[in-house]
């Protein structure tokens, strides 16, 4: 009498139901989140439409997902979502049809959040603050952070950027109106990660003086005059 190894089952039958227990599995975790997952679509898109297509690729994505090696679904599926999200956001036909305007009010909670939570609001302050900082110059981006995220007052804005009160109730303004625009220029990836840490920062502890700090210094750096190329310097003769 031979031994014999472990059996592995062929059965077509016990096959196809163990698959459909896995996929059943699957969509009732989608289905759990699909509230959540539809609303952070449509926070960064301003658009049910595009959330719904959006939630649709996800569900889609999840499917195809070794999900046994996921160790927290919800949190999959909110990144997934969110990166979806900011990927149409950044589509050339995307910025031309849909204006975007970040809530950053919706970002300065300082309950104490759940992980899930805690991953969808870091992706959407760092795209929101992405997004100001390659559309709006210095002088705007701390006054339509400071205003919009922390309700900073005209007259302490005037303080800060040293102008007038109705001078920085017409800069936040003209933040607004430029946010519609598709322009964009390019965006230093230290800056963003300097200006994201300083924002989360704040909205956590409510110290505000490291964000002001980051928005003076980021102005500071875009007013500095390039140093003159050699062919410009003035030649220093001899005596």
């Amino acid at each position: 009498m031979h031994a014999t190894g472990p059996q592995t089952t062929t059965d077509p039958s016990i096959v196809r139901s163990a698959l459909g227990d896995d996929m059943d599995a699957a969509l009732d975790t989608f289905l759990a989140e699909r509230t959540r997952l539809f609303r952070i679509a449509r926070r960064i898109l301003g658009d049910a439409a595009g959330a719904e297509d959006v939630v649709q690729e996800v569900w889609l994505r999840w499917q195809l997902t070794q999900r046994a090696q996921i160790d927290s679904p919800a949190a999959f599926l909110v990144t997934a979502t969110t990166r979806l999200a900011i990927n149409v956001v950044r589509s050339a036909r995307h910025r031309h049809e849909v204006p975007v305007e970040p809530q950053l009010a919706d970002f300065g909670d300082r309950a104490a959040l759940d992980p899930v939570v805690s991953v969808e609001r870091t992706v959407a302050v760092e795209r929101a603050l992405a997004l100001l900082m390659a559309r709006l110059t210095p002088d705007r981006l701390a006054a339509y952070v400071l205003r919009k995220g922390f309700g900073y007052a005209y007259a302490e804005l005037a303080g800060l950027l040293r102008i007038s009160a109705p001078n920085a109730r017409v800069v936040v303004h003209r933040a607004q109106a430029r946010l519609e625009s598709g322009r964009e220029r390019p965006v230093s990836a230290e800056s963003h990660r300097r200006l994201a840490t300083a924002f989360r920062a704040a909205a956590h502890t409510g110290d505000l003086d490291g964000l002001v700090k980051v928005l003076i210094l980021e102005g500071q750096v875009h007013r500095m005059p390039s140093a003159p190329s050699p062919a410009a310097r003035p030649v220093r003769h001899a005596a």
